[in-house]
C-alpha cells in the first residue's frame, strides 16, 4: 500500500510540473464575433483576465470573417495591408512564440471599428508564475495524458 501512495504521489507530482503550454478559445462560446454595442472592449477585457505565456496559444472561432496580427498602429487604425499573420479559416489558432504584445483585429470591413479587436500581453517566465483565471486546456495530446494522470492520481489518493 505504501509503494502504491508513493508511486501515486509521484506521478501526480511529475504530470503537474511538465505541462507546460495552454490554448485558450477567444470570445469564449460566442467566439470571435462582432461585439454588441455596448460591450465594444469584450475582447480586450477578456485578453486583461488572463494570463498568457510564450508557447501558449488563442483560437479564434468564427463565421465569414477573419483574424489578422497587426501592429500597435495598425490595431488603432483598424487597418493592415500588409499583417504579420493573417487566416479566415473559420477556426484559426495563434501560438505565441515569445513574450510581448500581441495586437489582433478582424479584418472583415467595418468589424474592426465596432469593436472586434484585441490586446495580448504575453508574460516572459518570471512573469506567468501567477495562476491563469481562465480555463487552461493542454495544446499537446502528450499535456493533455499528464492532466489525466493527474486526475487519477487524486482520485486515488482521496
Amino acid at each position: 500500500m505504501a509503494f502504491s501512495s508513493f508511486l501515486t504521489l509521484f506521478l501526480f507530482t511529475t504530470s503537474l510540473s511538465t505541462v507546460v503550454s495552454f490554448e485558450f478559445q477567444v470570445g469564449g462560446l460566442k467566439g470571435w464575433v462582432v461585439p454588441p454595442a455596448n460591450d465594444s472592449k469584450i475582447y480586450n477585457d477578456w485578453a486583461s483576465e488572463n494570463r498568457f505565456k510564450a508557447d501558449d496559444a488563442v483560437r479564434f472561432r468564427y463565421k465569414k470573417d477573419s483574424v489578422m496580427e497587426v501592429t500597435k498602429d495598425e490595431y488603432k487604425r483598424c487597418n493592415s495591408t500588409q499583417p504579420s499573420f493573417f487566416s479566415n479559416t473559420g477556426n484559426t489558432v495563434f501560438q505565441f512564440s515569445r513574450s510581448g504584445t500581441f495586437y489582433f483585429i478582424s479584418g472583415a470591413n467595418g468589424h474592426c471599428e465596432k469593436g472586434q479587436r484585441m490586446i495580448v500581453k504575453v508574460m516572459a517566465d518570471d512573469e506567468s508564475s501567477e495562476k491563469s483565471s481562465a480555463v487552461r486546456t493542454p495544446t499537446s495530446w502528450l499535456g493533455f495524458m499528464k492532466l489525466v494522470s493527474a486526475s487519477l492520481a487524486l482520485s486515488i489518493l482521496f
